[in-house]
This record gives C-alpha cells, sequence and structure tokens, in this order.
C-alpha cells in the first residue's frame, strides 16, 4: 500500500480520511423498493415513543460489515454500536427492516423505521433531507476487480485514464452510494446495483470491469466468497479537483427528532472518546483505530462541505 493509500490517524486528523459502505446479506430478508417523503408525523417524540415500548427500529441496508442480517437477526458494526448506545437510552430492543439503499432517508422521513443504522456517508445533500450524529466511522474507497485484474485498474483515476486511451471500462457502482458522486464528479458513465452482492455478480460475470465501494465492505465480501473469482485493490482516497474526499459515516435521523439526536450523540461520545472504547464495540467486525474519526472532525462541517 503506498502512501496514499496508508493513513495514519494523525493524518485522518489533519484531513486526510478514509471513506464506507457494503451491501451483502440480502438474502435474509426481505427487501423493500421505494419510501415516502416529508416529515413523520411522530418526528420530535421518538425518544419517549422508543423508550416506552422498549424497542428501536432501525432501517438497514443489508450492508456487511455495518448493518446486514445473519440468521434473520440483525448484525454488524453499526448494530452493535446501536444496541450499546440505545441500551444506555433504556432501549434494549434493536430490530431491524431492511430496504434497498436509496430508500433509507424516505423511509426514515416516512416513519418506517426510527433511525438509519448503516453508516451512511455526511454529504451536504443528505443533510438536507435529514439529521445525522456526530461522526461514527471513518472509510476508504476500493474497486472489486475480476481475478488477476485484466484491466489493470486502482482506483477511479485509473478508470479515467484507461478511458482516455481508448478503453471502454464498465464501472458498477451503488445506486445512491457516495461512489456513484465521485464518478459523476469526474464524468464516468457508469452502472447503477442495488446492493454489493449484485455488483460483485455483475464483475464476476464479466458484464463490469469494476465495482467501486467502500474498502472494508469489499474485503469482506470478497473473503465471504473466496471461489467468485474477483478480487480487491488497495484501498484509496478519491481525490477531485485537488481535493480529498473526506468519507465519514453516521447515524440518520428525522430532522425533528432533535431530543433522540442529541441523547444519541452524548452516548456515542463514550464510545468514540478513545481507540480503545471504540474498538471494543465494533473490532469485531473489522473496523479499527483507523475508523475513529478525529475529535475535532464534526457533522456541521460535512454537511456544509466544506471539508472536500
Amino acid at each position: 500500500m503506498n502512501a496514499r493509500t496508508t493513513k495514519s490517524r494523525a493524518a485522518m486528523a489533519a484531513g486526510s480520511v478514509l471513506a464506507l459502505v457494503l451491501m451483502a446479506g440480502c438474502g435474509d430478508g426481505q427487501i423493500e423498493q421505494g419510501g415516502g417523503g416529508g416529515e413523520s408525523p411522530a418526528a420530535g417524540n421518538t425518544l419517549a415513543e422508543i423508550q416506552e415500548s422498549g424497542t428501536v427500529t432501525v432501517g438497514i441496508a443489508g450492508e456487511a460489515p455495518y448493518s446486514f442480517q445473519e440468521g434473520g437477526k440483525p448484525t454488524g458494526a453499526t448494530i452493535a454500536m446501536h444496541e450499546k448506545i440505545f441500551s444506555e437510552l433504556g432501549v434494549e430492543n434493536v430490530e431491524a427492516l431492511l430496504v434497498d439503499w436509496d430508500a433509507l432517508i424516505p423511509g426514515l422521513n416516512a416513519g418506517r423505521f426510527d433511525v438509519v443504522s448503516a453508516g451512511m456517508s455526511i454529504l451536504p445533500e443528505r443533510c438536507e433531507q435529514a439529521a445525522f450524529s456526530d461522526p461514527e466511522i471513518m472509510y476508504t474507497t476500493a474497486l472489486m476487480v475480476q481475478e488477476g485484474n485484466p484491466k489493470n485498474l486502482t482506483d477511479l483515476d485509473s478508470v479515467v485514464a484507461a478511458e482516455e486511451g481508448g478503453e471502454d471500462i464498465k464501472l458498477a457502482v451503488l445506486s445512491g452510494g457516495i461512489e456513484a458522486g465521485y464518478a459523476d464528479k469526474l464524468g464516468l458513465d457508469v452502472q447503477s446495483v442495488g446492493n454489493a452482492q449484485d455488483g460483485m455478480d455483475t464483475v464476476a460475470a464479466g458484464r463490469a470491469d469494476a465495482f467501486a465501494m467502500t474498502a472494508i465492505s469489499l474485503n469482506w465480501l470478497a473473503d465471504k466468497n473466496p471461489d467468485a473469482g474477483v478480487e480487491v485493490t488497495q484501498p484509496f482516497v478519491q481525490v477531485i479537483d485537488g481535493v480529498e474526499q473526506i468519507g465519514a459515516g453516521a447515524t440518520v435521523f428525522r430532522q425533528g427528532d432533535t431530543e433522540l439526536l442529541e441523547a444519541y450523540n452524548a452516548e456515542l461520545a463514550k464510545i468514540t472518546e478513545s481507540e480503545e472504547t471504540y474498538v471494543d464495540v465494533v473490532g469485531d467486525f473489522g473496523f479499527t483505530a483507523e475508523n475513529l474519526p478525529p475529535k475535532d472532525l464534526t457533522t456541521e462541517q460535512l454537511c456544509s462541505g466544506e471539508l472536500g
């Protein structure tokens, strides 16, 4: 891994950070399509309601190792984080509803679930639709390619260079994912997939030359499917117009749920206060201290778009 892809915690604190999100395990639940718009009438009362019922329902998109289903039960790094946080808030039961990635925020605002547990990137356009917790996870991007990497692709810049050299590169991205935004800014044509399993299958079948997604997620998927005939490139931080693109994921709330958001952030701070407490919660799912957001990175900065 070169200097560009091995970002230390110090470098992340200076602004070079990691980028998230994988879609796997979708066979364990029924995926709901679409989602409504507008704020749920219950927004603003959610904390009291879930404390009274003892259950919080989270929206997930089958993203391993972030939030997915195994044996019919939700699991993953963000699920582990939510089980700990909501337990401290007096809510012992975390249930999950599996939906398509691009239905997460619409489903949240339609009242189908209470929060989104997907490590979703904090982006200005998303902040206009929903409220994000303090940053929870930092991540890098990678490409999944056919075994042997026949097109010699290493990052999205290499896709641009290959196409400028006359090659026809078929790039797959998650519909609504942050990599789709990167590709759009780079002027790349893409084919969209609904989840990571479809992305891997598309590459394995030769319908795409590469599938761009979060590095930890693609590596998890490749490790779970050793006979798929795919491999994952070294992770990278995408640079667009000379600016490294910061990828920070967080839990998503309805904009009216200020009380719940503030209570959540207070408990989240106890997890992110040190590398030890952070890894103790999410380490079983492949996350390390490098995924811990720097203390000076704020949701306000990311929502404003001033960091990349």
